[in-house]
């Protein structure tokens, strides 16, 4: 189920690696392999780290698409417009064979800007919104889902950052999504919100202080079984992923020698995708990975069209894998990637 998201505006986020930023939290097996791009039609098929890369978005803005979830029907959330001034988020879905006819707009009414960032088998969708589209780059956010109907999310808390920073990043099959808040010292924390039910609870690490002293904690993605992957930072101040099993366990994901690494997606099969950073500043670079239960990981999972940026976003439970990456023009793509068979 797929997740993610910057802040509506412009910095990259901590926890999440989709584009609205403003702060310092930046397909069942035959249905879809039935509509993946035909190798002869559209954008150039290129292969890497065992996968079949294909570039997918909105032509409406051909200089940035992201795309970051993808249910089992091969459906896709996503969205166009880098955030800053004058160039909004706007969201979307599309659906195979990925064409532009296939792409369905969706933005919250009203909204100045819209990510749709998760999506699930049954008609759900999360996301976030903003009223803004400041200059400054500091942009208000506000969780949403559509069920038929578009419905605002926001943490109930009086500790609220300001402006208010709440974003919803994935959603399952039983309509539980999950998300983050920023208090009122600009930490991010991590929940679930039931839609059925209307409740919401904390997504922590075990063991972890509470309170004001809890660490950063986003909760990105969640599958069926109740499982969440998302980021944390941890004792040392280090940015690391995590999956937290429903039962309790509690998985720490890091790419080894790696300054940080941001779980971004999860399927039914406790497969994690995300992105690692190696080095810092100016020389930085990020990759895809695919983290396994039980430890297998497989780095470096980047389109070969990329320059050192690619981020894996969304996974289905047919592998299929859904993210972007900026390119040698200094454009940031979408992509769908399918395991080369």
């Amino acid at each position: 189920m797929g997740i993610s998201g910057k802040l509506l505006g412009g910095g990259v986020a901590v926890v999440a690696a989709s584009a609205l930023a403003v702060s310092t939290l930046a397909g069942a097996g035959s249905a879809l392999a039935a509509g993946r791009p035909a190798q002869a039609a559209g954008p150039a098929v290129v292969r890497a780290g065992g996968y079949q890369f294909v570039e997918v978005g909105s032509h409406n803005d051909r200089t940035f698409n992201q795309l970051l979830g993808i249910n089992n029907n091969g459906r896709i959330a996503g969205y166009f417009g880098s955030g800053a001034v004058h160039h909004p988020n706007k969201g979307y879905l599309i659906n195979a064979p990925y064409a532009q006819g296939d792409i369905k707009s969706e933005n919250f009414p009203h909204s100045v800007q819209t990510q749709v960032t998760g999506l699930n088998d049954g008609g759900v969708q999360v996301g976030f919104y903003s009223t803004e589209d400041n200059a400054s780059g500091v942009n208000n956010n506000f969780g949403w889902y559509f069920n038929g109907s578009f419905h605002r999310v926001v943490f109930p808390t009086s500790n609220n950052n300001k402006p208010t920073t709440d974003q919803l990043l994935g959603v399952n099959d039983h309509d539980v999504a999950v998300g983050f808040y920023l208090n009122g010292s600009g930490t991010s924390r991590g929940y679930t919100y039931n839609i059925k039910t209307g409740k919401f609870a904390l997504v922590t690490e075990p063991g972890a202080p509470t309170g004001g002293k809890a660490p950063a904690l986003s909760a990105n993605a969640i599958n069926n079984a109740g499982d969440v992957a998302g980021s944390y930072t941890t004792g040392g101040g280090v940015t690391d992923g995590f999956l937290k099993l429903a039962g309790g366990a509690f998985h720490k994901i890091a790419v080894p020698g790696a300054s940080s690494t941001v779980a971004l997606g999860v399927n039914d099969n406790e497969t994690v995708v995300g992105f690692y950073t190696d080095g810092t500043g100016g020389s930085a670079t990020t990759h895809g990975f695919i983290w396994r239960i039980g430890g297998a990981l497989t780095t470096n999972v980047d389109d070969p069209n990329g320059i050192g940026a690619t981020t894996l976003n969304g996974i289905n439970n047919e592998g299929d894998i859904v993210g972007f990456y900026t390119d040698g023009a200094g454009n940031t793509d979408g992509i769908l990637a399918f395991p080369a068979f």
